[in-house]
């Protein structure tokens, strides 16, 4: 019997009771399939670590989690550490030095879950999210100089590299080539940014001409989030840069009911490093706690986890228990307005695998 060894990182905030809720979801998953099983080590790295020892994971901390199938990962921010120091610490410690250069964020409205968007339905917002996650805007090239005097000043320089511009809209163009509709949409601001952004247009174009079969577009990152609200139909795949993909994704969330669904995969598609799993909800500090955070972007991430690992059958079967559960009202945690609690959510889905899912 094969076995996938998963290192868990639950984080902060709600991380370690979502994270949790996955990790039981896969077992009964993997006790249903009957053809593997699941071997999951547990760091608790984050904000309590970085009280106790100065750092948010040890120094030899991706030593510990490189030899593992893939990570499944939590969340990043604690209320008494500040961001920048939280995320650079833990989630980009990892991503970066494992390669992780392509960020897929699927966004689609699930059973039983009502769009704020007026009259669009299950159908008509379907899309795929493909985020540069290595560089650009994160690259994390800048400094303070002069600080605290009236002289400071500060730099974040978005720094973008043809060879990675290359591939990740090599692999936006691979990724909608696989979908129905044959469709991408690339995003820029290369009105505005005229360097950068130019030389992704300029890029986009070459790369497009080894696909013939896709078909593609382009439009400014200011005017992409007013066709995402008022022509959800018109879009499918879509691949911008580092931090134009955050902020849209987010949104894109929102439009499908709730942060609390989203799922998220930082992939090495090369396969040189693990990839990480995780819901894209953040660490929720108002909920923490309260045991009614919602678990479902976090078995999402699983299902891409399980593709991801070649397990297509296990995927389909936790996605097909994700829609039965999201279909049923009694089953929503207070985001998608309910009174569900996050232990409830985690039954029902476990008995949607091994019940009336079989």
């Amino acid at each position: 019997m094969k076995t996938y060894r998963i290192a868990a990182i639950p984080g902060d905030g709600i991380g370690d009771e979502v994270i949790s809720a996955g990790v039981e979801v896969l077992h009964a998953l993997a006790a249903r399939e009957g053809s593997f099983a699941f071997d999951v080590d547990r760091f608790d790295w984050g904000g309590e670590h970085y009280k106790a020892h100065g750092r948010m994971m040890p120094e030899n901390g991706r030593d510990l989690i490189r030899g593992h199938d893939a990570i499944l990962f939590g969340s990043a921010g604690h209320p008494d550490i500040p961001d920048h120091v939280t995320l650079w610490g833990l989630r980009l410690a990892i991503c970066q030095p494992f390669d992780q250069y392509a960020n897929v964020r699927p966004t689609r409205i699930l059973p039983g879950i009502v769009s704020p968007l007026r009259g669009v339905a299950a159908g008509t917002l379907d899309w795929v999210i493909v985020r540069e996650n290595s560089e650009g805007e994160y690259a994390g090239v800048g400094g303070r100089v002069h600080q605290g005097s009236p002289l400071e000043a500060a730099t974040d320089v978005s720094m973008f590299t043809r060879a990675g511009v290359e591939r990740i809209l090599r692999f936006a163009f691979r990724l909608a080539r696989t979908r129905p509709r044959k469709l991408l949409t690339v995003v820029t601001k290369s009105n505005a940014q005229r360097h950068a952004m130019v030389m992704w247009d300029e890029i986009a174009k070459e790369v497009a001409a080894e696909f013939p079969d896709v078909t593609w577009d382009k439009m400014l990152v200011d005017a992409m989030t007013v066709r995402m609200v008022m022509k959800p139909e018109s879009l499918d795949t879509i691949v911008a840069t580092n931090l134009h993909a955050d902020i849209l994704s987010d949104l894109a969330a929102a439009l499908a009911g709730s942060l609390g669904i989203a799922p998220t995969a930082n992939l090495n598609p090369e396969r040189a490093f693990p990839s990480m799993f995780e819901p894209i909800h953040g660490s929720a500090f108002d909920i923490t706690g309260k045991g009614i955070a919602n678990p479902i972007g976090t078995f999402w991430s699983a299902v891409m986890m399980l593709e991801h690992l070649g397990e297509p059958a296990a995927a389909g079967r936790l996605m097909a228990a994700i829609e039965r559960v999201t279909g049923d009202a009694r089953c929503h945690t207070p985001d998608l307005g309910g009174t569900a609690r996050t232990a409830d959510v985690t039954a029902a889905t476990i008995a949607a695998i091994t019940g009336a899912n079989a």
